[in-house]
């Protein structure tokens, strides 16, 4: 059984309980995971630089050094980590500043423990995910600037991309939905039925793994696809 080292920096104490137990409580046959605990930034530090952290899930508002600024420092010192944003903070600012850090992902607080740790698996696979609330803004950043996710490459390290097997047309449709075009809109240009347009869209997001049209257009952009 794989095991993987997760680490949790977070200064609620009963919200790094809640974590670690969704955590604990899906260790099985797929994987054994080891929960480590940080209350802030420097503790994290101390944790990463004695055991082999997997996966980090990083709460921005802490009491020492803030969220986006420890991103940036694991990154820089392990940039296999992975990074999954958790905080309370929607603020375009936030989001874009996480993510030019190194950030994989950025949930909300709301989010569901057992999504959140579908999301972790997802993120340890290569992917990128963002909160639906502010996906649009990651879109937004990512279109006008397409160097955005360029802290989150690491040049000394294959990428890890899945094999999306798209074809020209799906892609054609991909690029169109990362323009904002709706399926309507797309059926159009293509001179297509919606019905048609609505299989290439399905397809796509079962080739991407994505659960929206927000997350395929995010991926198509980060992992260069179309």
């Amino acid at each position: 059984m794989p095991k993987k080292n997760i680490l949790i920096v977070e200064d609620h104490a009963l919200t790094r309980f809640g974590l670690r137990t969704a955590f604990e409580m899906t260790s099985g046959s797929d994987i054994e995971w080891r929960v480590f605990e940080a209350p802030n930034a420097k503790k994290g530090f101390d944790i990463i630089a004695k055991e082999k952290i997997d996966v980090v899930i990083m709460d921005l508002g802490l009491p020492d050094i803030n969220g986006i600024e420890a991103t940036k420092t694991i990154k820089q010192q392990h940039s296999n980590t992975k990074i999954v944003i958790l905080s309370s903070h929607e603020q375009e600012e936030d989001v874009i500043k996480a993510i030019k850090s190194g950030a994989n992902a950025y949930c909300t607080k709301d989010v569901n423990q057992d999504k959140l740790v579908e999301i972790v698996y997802s993120v340890m696979k290569g992917a990128a995910w963002f909160d639906p609330k502010i996906a649009q803004y990651v879109l937004n950043a990512a279109g006008s600037n397409t160097e955005v996710f360029s802290q989150n490459d690491n040049a000394n390290e294959p990428a890890e991309k899945a094999d999306t097997n798209l074809t020209s047309r799906e892609k054609q449709v991909l690029s169109l939905i990362a323009d904002g075009l709706s399926n309507a809109e797309i059926a159009k240009r293509l001179d297509v039925s919606i019905n048609t347009t609505k299989a290439h869209v399905c397809n796509i997001l079962q080739k991407l793994a994505v659960s929206d049209r927000t997350q395929a257009a995010i991926k198509a952009i980060k992992d260069k696809i179309i």
